[in-house]
């Protein structure tokens, strides 16, 4: 049970794409992981296009449906589309798109399986958020090696002068009073 719930959740992490600098699921494959028809899942949304703004759904543009085609089939190498003769261009929807569909969509395996993608993108969030952590204390890590480089190479740089100094003096005549013998 434990495999094939993680098993899933990899399935769902390589169905997430970014556009628009958003993480963002297909319509089509929402639609395959809550067992309905993409024809019947994009009905309901636009049923209740209201619940949809566009920080939750959007559309893709012909570019961005163009571009996400040819990321599709490099990622599986396969010469033929996954796609099938799609005539229109796919909803994206975000984390909170997706948690709207579950007002939307009545099934028991529409909600149970939003929970589980809703899941995920909040372990994705917790991964980004950790490594986020993690850059910036490599980046005060690496400031403060850069100002002990910089105060090294400064002792460097008196010592060469002291150096310099001590090589080009000549011997000083002593003043004051001289014994006489």
């Amino acid at each position: 049970m434990e495999k094939e719930l993680l098993n899933l959740e990899g399935d769902i992490v390589s169905k997430i794409y970014v556009i628009r600098k958003q993480k963002v699921l297909l319509d089509s494959d929402l639609a395959a992981l809550y067992g309905v028809e993409t024809k019947v899942l994009k009905q309901a949304v636009r049923r209740n296009i209201k619940r949809f703004p566009t920080d939750f759904m959007f559309e893709l543009s012909k570019e961005e449906f163009e571009d996400l085609k040819l990321q599709e089939n490099l990622r599986s190498q396969n010469v033929t589309s996954s796609w099938g003769g799609n005539r229109y261009t796919p909803m994206a929807f975000t984390e909170h798109g997706v948690t709207m569909l579950s007002s939307v969509l009545k099934s028991d395996r529409a909600m149970d399986m939003n929970v589980r993608v809703v899941r995920v993108f909040a372990k994705m969030r917790q991964v980004l958020l950790a490594n986020v952590n993690l850059q910036v204390e490599f980046e005060k890590i690496k400031r403060q090696t850069s100002n002990n480089t910089s105060n090294i190479e400064l002792v460097f740089s008196y010592l060469d002068e002291f150096t310099a100094k001590q090589a080009s003096n000549k011997p000083k005549t002593k003043i004051g009073y001289k014994k006489h013998s």
